[in-house]
């Protein structure tokens, strides 16, 4: 099928994207990746008028060793979570759970951040994120705000998101001993 006709507008920045998502309310959804939002749709189970794409925010595609956690961003690609070092050493069982994405296609544009704020339950890596009691950093027109992954998820590809907030980061905790 083909998608409802829809604006595209690009985002510089995430205060960029925040304050177009404001604009258009409801009606507007953020495109990272894609292949989350784009097959809902192509099949008319979501039908924004607005694209916001986030997808070159570079300052949101990173992962460091921030101390007793790895800081996501939530741009960055599952490709860049299965082959990072840092997660590699200190969080092994994301690392791999990323490399069990879909295919090298999804691996290469899709998102961490999109998976986990898509909050489909089949997604693989909401749920390891969920099971490793990790945090997501979400911002919106009243800035910052952290939300446990326990209480993130909310239904059927719904979560504790306002219309308005986007997710920037997700905070995993360090594993001790190995998986």
């Amino acid at each position: 099928m083909i998608p409802a006709p829809f604006e595209y507008k690009r985002a510089g920045s995430a205060e960029e994207a925040i304050s177009l998502i404001g604009q258009y309310g409801d009606d507007a959804k953020f495109l990272a990746g894609g292949h989350s939002l784009i097959p809902l749709m192509k099949l008319r189970l979501a039908q924004p008028t607005v694209l916001v794409d986030i997808g070159r925010v570079k300052d949101l595609s990173y992962v460091k060793d921030a101390g007793d956690h790895v800081a996501i961003g939530a741009l960055t690609r599952h490709m860049d979570v299965e082959k990072s070092p840092v997660l590699k050493q200190h969080v092994p069982l994301l690392a791999h759970a990323a490399s069990h994405v879909g295919d090298s296609q999804v691996r290469h544009r899709g998102t961490i951040g999109g998976s986990i704020a898509h909050a489909d339950p089949a997604s693989d890596l909401p749920a390891t994120t969920l099971a490793l009691g990790a945090t997501y950093v979400v911002q919106g027109p009243k800035g910052k705000r952290e939300i446990a992954a326990k209480d993130f998820f909310k239904g059927f590809l719904e979560s504790a998101l306002a219309a308005d907030e986007m997710l920037v980061e997700i905070k995993v905790p360090k594993m001790k001993g190995g998986w």
